[in-house]
């Protein structure tokens, strides 16, 4: 599968952390000490918003009959 990139917006706020919030999905927002640490904790509230809209969609879809297929960007 072909890897996705993604755009962290940054800034620095005025206690010296950096905040930032990925652009392509806006509810992962985090910030760190360092522009490094906002990365990692970035990836980690990405990955905590996809956990989430997956459990929601298939919960949505409890009960129903449904195929699942995996999907390939190209």
């Amino acid at each position: 599968m072909k890897n996705f990139d993604y755009t962290a917006i940054i800034e620095k706020d005025e206690y010296g952390f950096y905040v930032g919030q990925v652009q392509e999905i806006p509810e992962a927002i985090a910030q760190g000490k360092t522009i490094d640490e906002l990365k990692q904790n970035l990836l980690d509230a990405l990955q905590l918003v996809i956990d989430y809209h997956r459990e929601q969609t298939i919960s949505n879809y409890k009960g129903r009959k449904i195929i699942k297929q995996k999907l390939n960007f190209a």
